[in-house]
């Protein structure tokens, strides 16, 4: 009975299911628009290559940058009035300070008059509402500065996303034309990551036991690989399938089809 069952595992370990992959890269990336505007110049001769700092698409800005200049120039201005304001309010309000003190001590006097007595107050008021108004002149400006400050960082963030870049990455395909018009959600470009390979394969139900320790062969050669993911739901196309998937070393070429086995250790 040994004998018989150790013959029986060691013909399934020899038979082991033998499925096919392609190489493919780790991730492809579609890139959408985030912005609106004319594609101003696209680099076809960036496709195929991995990107360092190339700008491989860019889109009409010229009025986001002069619109960024014109609040910069504002924020000056607003931060440099804020600046006075402030000191005025200082001023204020060491000036408050001493006719308060002051017309504590008129009033306390029998020989100032009602009307003299009145002068001073109306001074006092005067000054009050001339350090209420500094107050909100200053919560006016803060408030249009954090506006501003908003805006800067909206337009900066826009100017960025008109000249797109991606370091490391392979440009698949440019998916837009010089001079076409492009709305938020546009597809723009598709990018391959090829730092690491991935081969997805559709197993039948009796691998997925003890799938995750199994050995991974390749072109019938044994490898460290190990089944990284799977899903325990059949595959809605390759029906009674499910999907597993190796990340492998990235090779020199991908697309290419291999052969892969799954064996018990």
């Amino acid at each position: 009975m040994k004998i018989f069952l150790m013959m029986f595992f060691f013909v399934s370990a020899v038979f082991a299911e033998v499925y096919y992959a392609k190489v493919e890269p780790y991730e492809f990336r579609n890139l959408a628009s985030d912005v609106m505007g004319i594609v101003e110049k696209t680099d076809e001769n960036l496709i195929g290559k991995m990107l360092k700092k190339e700008t491989f698409i860019v889109i009409d800005n010229e009025l986001d940058r002069k619109e960024l200049s014109f609040i910069k120039e504002k924020l000056k201005d607003l931060q440099s009035t804020l600046s006075l304001s402030e000191s005025m309010l200082e001023n204020l309000q060491e000036t408050l300070k001493r006719k308060r003190l002051n017309y504590k001590k008129v009033e306390a006097m029998k020989i100032k008059s009602r009307i003299e007595k009145d002068r001073e107050f109306y001074d006092l008021v005067a000054t009050e509402n001339s350090y209420i108004a500094t107050q909100k002149e200053i919560n006016s400006l803060k408030i249009q500065i954090a506006d501003l400050l908003l805006r800067k960082t909206t337009l900066e963030k826009i100017l960025r996303d008109k000249k797109l870049q991606a370091k490391g990455m392979v440009l698949y395909s440019i998916d837009v034309k010089e001079g076409q018009y492009v709305n938020k959600g546009t597809p723009l470009a598709k990018l391959a990551d090829t730092s690491k390979a991935l081969l997805t394969i559709y197993v039948n139900k009796e691998d997925l036991n003890k799938i995750g320790s199994k050995v991974v062969y390749i072109n019938g050669k044994k490898t460290s690989y190990k089944v990284n993911r799977y899903t325990t739901i059949a595959d809605a196309t390759n029906l009674s399938k499910y999907k597993a998937q190796i990340i492998i070393k990235a090779p020199k070429i991908f697309s290419q089809l291999v052969e892969v086995e799954l064996k018990e250790e």
